[in-house]
Order: C-alpha cells, then sequence, then structure tokens
C-alpha cells in the first residue's frame, strides 16, 4: 500500500482531484505511512483502521489542526498494541506438522496461506505416512528422516514415525531445523482431515492434538491443533473434495492474528494448547467462533454439521461444532 492508497483506505480521500486545502492534509498523511511503514506497522494499517472511534478523533484532529507528521507516529505506536500489530522485522517462526502425512491436502493448505506472509518463517516437519490417531504416542516406526516437499513444493521434513516424533525431531536442535535460542514460537498442528472433538478424542487419539501436546508439553512452545469437518460426517474419512480447508485456512490464520503479539513476546501458555474445529457447511456458512469446554463424550461427534442451526449458546465443543460454529477448545497439555 503507497501513501496515497493509506490515505484512500482512511476514508479521507475521494474519487475527486484533490482541492488545495487537502494537499497538506495529504501530505501529513503520506510522511506518517512513510515513517510506519519504515518501522514495520504497514501491515497493520487495516487493522489500526478497524479502532474507529479513536481513528476518528485523530482524523479530525490531524484536519483541523495540522498536526504534524511526528504527532501522527506517536499516536500509531499508541494504537498499535490495540490492535495486535507486530513488528515485521522479526518474523514469526512457526513450525508446521499434521498425523495425516507431509503429502496430505490440509497440511499443503495451511503451509501456503502461511507462507504468502512474509512476516512468517515457516518449517514443516510431518510423518512420512498417515498416522491419524496415534495421540501423542513416540513408537510408530523408525523416526528416520527424509527431506521431502509438500503437495505444492514446499520444502519439507518427512518423519517416519508418529506425528509426535515428528515434532521432537524439529525441535531437537541437534538435527539442524532449529537452533536452541530461536526454537519456533508456535507450532501449528493440521489442518487435521476430519474434526477431532471431545475428551476422548482430542485427549487421547488424536495425532492432531497430541503433536500439539508434545510441542507444548515437551519443549515449552505454544501450540494450536486445526482440524476440518467432513461435509458428510461419520467417522470413516470421505474423499478429499469433501473439505472445506479454505474454511479452516481462514479460522487458523484468525487464530494467529489474534495470538501473534502474544506469541512473538512468549506470553502465551503452554499449560494447554488450543483445539480449533471448523465445519464444513453445504448449507449456509460458518457462524462464528465459540469458544467452549471439550464434551465429556463423543455422542454427536460425527455427525454433518448445521451451519444453518439456530442454536446460540453451545455447551461444549461437539455442540458448537455440529451447529456450525467454529469451536475453540482448551486440551491439557500433560
Amino acid at each position: 500500500m503507497n501513501s496515497y492508497d493509506f490515505y484512500r483506505a482512511s476514508g479521507r480521500l475521494g474519487n475527486d482531484q484533490p482541492t488545495e486545502s487537502t494537499v497538506l492534509d495529504r501530505y501529513i498523511w503520506a510522511v506518517g505511512a512513510y515513517v510506519l511503514r519504515k518501522i514495520g506497522i504497514h501491515l497493520c494499517i487495516l487493522a489500526l483502521l478497524r479502532v474507529k472511534d479513536l481513528l476518528s478523533t485523530i482524523a479530525r484532529m490531524i484536519k483541523s489542526t495540522r498536526l504534524p507528521a511526528a504527532l501522527l507516529l506517536t499516536l500509531g505506536f499508541s494504537i498499535s498494541p490495540l490492535a495486535g500489530c507486530s513488528d515485521s522485522s522479526s518474523p514469526l517462526r512457526i513450525l508446521v506438522t499434521n498425523d495425516d502425512g507431509v503429502g496430505a491436502e490440509g497440511i499443503d493448505v495451511l503451509v501456503e496461506a502461511l507462507i504468502a506472509d512474509p512476516n512468517n518463517e515457516v518449517v514443516v516437519s510431518a510423518p512420512a505416512d498417515q498416522r491419524s490417531g496415534s495421540g501423542d504416542r513416540t513408537d510408530c516406526a523408525t523416526g528416520t528422516a527424509t527431506d521431502v516437499t509438500t503437495q505444492s513444493g514446499y520444502p519439507a521434513t518427512a518423519v517416519d514415525g508418529c506425528p509426535a516424533d515428528a515434532v521432537n525431531y524439529a525441535l531437537d536442535p541437534a538435527n539442524g531445523l532449529y537452533a536452541a535460542d530461536s526454537l519456533p514460537h508456535v507450532v501449528i498442528s493440521g489442518i487435521n482431515e476430519g474434526q477431532n472433538v471431545s475428551e476422548g478424542v482430542a485427549t487421547v487419539l488424536s495425532g492432531t492434538v497430541g503433536a500439539a501436546k508434545t510441542a507444548a508439553r515437551d519443549h515449552g512452545v505454544p501450540a494450536l491443533a486445526t482440524s476440518q469437518g467432513s461435509s458428510v460426517g461419520g467417522p470413516v474419512a470421505p474423499p478429499a473434495s469433501d473439505y472445506d480447508y479454505d474454511s479452516g485456512v481462514s479460522a487458523a490464520l484468525a487464530w494467529l492474528g489474534e495470538h501473534r503479539s502474544a506469541l512473538a513476546a512468549g506470553n502465551v501458555t503452554t499449560d494447554t494448547v488450543d483445539s480449533l474445529n471448523t465445519p464444513t457447511c453445504t448449507a449456509g456458512e460458518i457462524r462464528g467462533l465459540r469458544e467452549v469446554p471439550l464434551a465429556v463424550d463423543s455422542t454427536g461427534a460425527f455427525d454433518p454439521q448445521d451451519c444453518e442451526s439456530t442454536l446460540e449458546a453451545p455447551k461444549d465443543d461437539v455442540e458448537a461444532f455440529i451447529n456450525g460454529f467454529n469451536a475453540l477448545s482448551r486440551v491439557p497439555a500433560n
């Protein structure tokens, strides 16, 4: 975004030619945008603009008093924490893994979305083959690592083992993926083919969640496990076309955006990991996010998702998920 686009995005410039009275205003905004861009805040402009009331006040002050760009810079520093902005000069280190195997579609679409942001530094280490249902075990196979790529060609490490083995391999400095003093800020596990809702599934069976738990419990790295529901429901995995991975990517990126500053600062707990389950809607659309506890049992966990439901207050992750909500639950890491 150049300074002219920044000015237009602020709502202060229409399509007409600028008048003389707007020239100084535009200059001030342009200089401010340039300075903000140089200190790495330009990617947060749209987020800052969402802080509507405060920015409206600032805009009126600038227009009425011709405040210097230095004040705009100061205000930018003040507002940026409110919008969750981060310093683009320090990329967020992200380890991506899964339990469906390094060649799966879910991990591929997630990685492609993450690397589209130059402020993300992505490393991929995942099981060489399908390892669903392995929980956080570390006894699946030999643990041998091989250099491969994801479906779209991003460099990856395939580990002959469980999802937990892939995490342990990546986070062992002896293997060269990370140095001891620069471990990832976060591990994202997924996007899994199928939901991982309820205590029994999330805490015991799920290799997707198991990988996240291993990162947090054994290495002190915060983690997100993300799973995509099947459009047809049922415990047996359907064809890949039945998963709306775009919605899962959107949910994962929203989670990352919300937690980005805290992750970069090392202020996210590792006592629990977040488990995010995104419905695949055949009608209607995802109804938002609900932070809910894990269901005590798995009854209904594999039902089709109803994104046209009118239920507003789900009691647990199963009920939230099958009623069309993104279901976010905390899972103990131990």
